[in-house]
Order: C-alpha cells, then sequence, then structure tokens
C-alpha cells in the first residue's frame, strides 16, 4: 500500500505505507491519515532527525546482513541474481524530512491520506 505526503510548501512525496510507518510512529501519528500542523513541525524534525541520526550510528548488524544474503552468495540457492541492496532508514526519511523543513519555513501543514 502506498501513502502520498501532501504540502503547500513542497512537491509530493509517495512511500510505501511500512516505510511510512516508521517515520510516522515517532511523532505519533497515524499511518492512514494525519496532518502535521505548523506548530508540531519544529518536534517532529527534531524527533525524526535524532532517530536518522541513531540509525547512521547503529548500522545494520552483522547477523541481519547474514539473513538478507543468505541466498545470494556462492553457497546460496540463488546466487545467479544480484545481491539485494538495502535502504536506510535515513536514506528512506530524506524526502519527509526536506518536506517538513520546507513546510516550516513556509509554515504550511503536512497532510496524508486525505
Amino acid at each position: 500500500m502506498l501513502i502520498t505526503f501532501k504540502s503547500k510548501a513542497a512537491t509530493e512525496i509517495t512511500m510505501y505505507k511500512e516505510h511510512a510507518r516508521r517515520i510516522l510512529d515517532l511523532i505519533q501519528k497515524d499511518v492512514e491519515r494525519g496532518v502535521i500542523t505548523p506548530q508540531e513541525l519544529p518536534q517532529a524534525i527534531q524527533k525524526i532527525e535524532a532517530a536518522v541520526a541513531d540509525s547512521k550510528a547503529h548500522p545494520i548488524s552483522d547477523e541481519v546482513n547474514r539473513d538478507v544474503n543468505a541466498h545470494h552468495n556462492e553457497n546460496g540457492d540463488d546466487n545467479e541474481h544480484e545481491a539485494p541492496e538495502t535502504v536506510s532508514f535515513a536514506t528512506r526519511a530524506f524526502p519527509v524530512l526536506e518536506m517538513l523543513h520546507a513546510a516550516n519555513k513556509m509554515q504550511r501543514d503536512v497532510m496524508w491520506g486525505v
């Protein structure tokens, strides 16, 4: 399922709901439908930026890496395909953070599910 973030301060952003959920859970917002008001933007930006910094400080563990690559090496069943590329939380959150910064600067809402 997809979710589209909208604001008069920036271009729309569409992403998978499961990826948006992690961002929205940080700021205690419902993934189905919601709004971040101009008054909430500074705190939302702070929380998301803190989570991004934390995710950069704690890269994927060896165990998770091993699970992701289980079938993508010379000993695996599926060694003729390219190894999957993981996308970091920081990369997924970047466009949303950019929208939040723009909305904060222009004092506009950020909405989704409407």
